[in-house]
């Protein structure tokens, strides 16, 4: 089943989840499921909230709502970026359940190469060393739907935008995971994505942008059950500032720029 499918939701909220493995490196219980029902049937992530890990900043078993949040407004945004993610009971109590995303090989939109490895094109984030001692270079590709992502990213005050976390679909499109450490009332932006810092919001940007402002009140009652009211006005509050300046932002100084791992 495709993210496009128009029984996704509801495959994703009423059918039968088995268990089939974790994926170990993910820092929240992240199990790996198979999911059926009504001749349906698909690959989903399950994180369920007894299993997220306590963290100062945000208030403990919020992270699968801010998932759900996150997706709610990547589609009032009318993006697909965001895979189908609901809030349901699984086998471990409730939880987040996103449909899982099948990536091409060797289609990585984020990566460290040295410099003479760079794509034509590709933006260019932090320069580094790599463990000999050499010059290498944390890169993303210059692709529109990156872009959207990274504008949406802004407006989600996403704090772990990881370069893990940008996915190339087999279907051809971009997407990204993790949203469980977005919508936070304090500056919290921490992304691999800084690669166009500064520049002015393209048309496309700026039309996701209005869409957004205009939906976001349709879709405030059903934020209200995932996220705080002040988090649902501070959503609000970023979105005007961002349409405002009509540029990508710059890092600020309070805050790590980029997560780490930054994969």
């Amino acid at each position: 089943m495709q993210p496009s499918d128009p029984g996704v939701l509801e495959l994703l909220t009423r059918g039968r989840i088995e268990i089939e493995g974790r994926l170990v490196d993910a820092s929240n219980a992240t199990l790996f499921c198979a999911i059926d029902g009504g001749g349906d049937s698909a690959q989903c992530v399950y994180k369920p909230v007894s299993g997220e890990r306590a963290l100062w900043d945000f208030p403990d078993g919020t992270l699968a709502g801010r998932e759900v949040a996150s997706y709610l407004v990547s589609r009032a945004a009318g993006l697909s970026v965001i895979p189908p993610t609901v809030l349901r009971n699984g086998p471990f109590g409730p939880g987040m359940v996103q449909l899982w995303v099948d990536t091409k090989e060797g289609g990585d939109l984020v990566d460290v190469l040295a410099p003479d490895d760079v794509p034509v094109g590709w933006r260019a984030v932090l320069q580094a060393h790599d463990r000999f001692g050499d010059p290498a270079l944390l890169v993303h590709a210059d692709h529109p739907s990156v872009r959207l992502m990274a504008a949406l990213d802004v407006v989600l005050n996403n704090a772990d935008r990881k370069g893990g976390h940008v996915l190339h679909g087999t279907d051809g499109n971009v997407y990204g995971v993790d949203h469980g450490i977005c919508l936070h009332t304090e500056h919290k932006l921490r992304t691999v994505l800084w690669g166009w810092l500064g520049e002015p919001l393209p048309d496309d940007v700026v039309d996701m942008l209005k869409k957004l402002r205009a939906g976001v009140e349709d879709i405030a009652d059903t934020l209200a059950d995932h996220i705080t009211t002040a988090e649902v006005r501070a959503l609000r509050t970023r979105l005007d500032a961002f349409l405002k300046a009509g540029e990508f932002p710059a890092p600020g100084e309070d805050w790590r720029a980029i997560p780490w791992p930054a994969f």
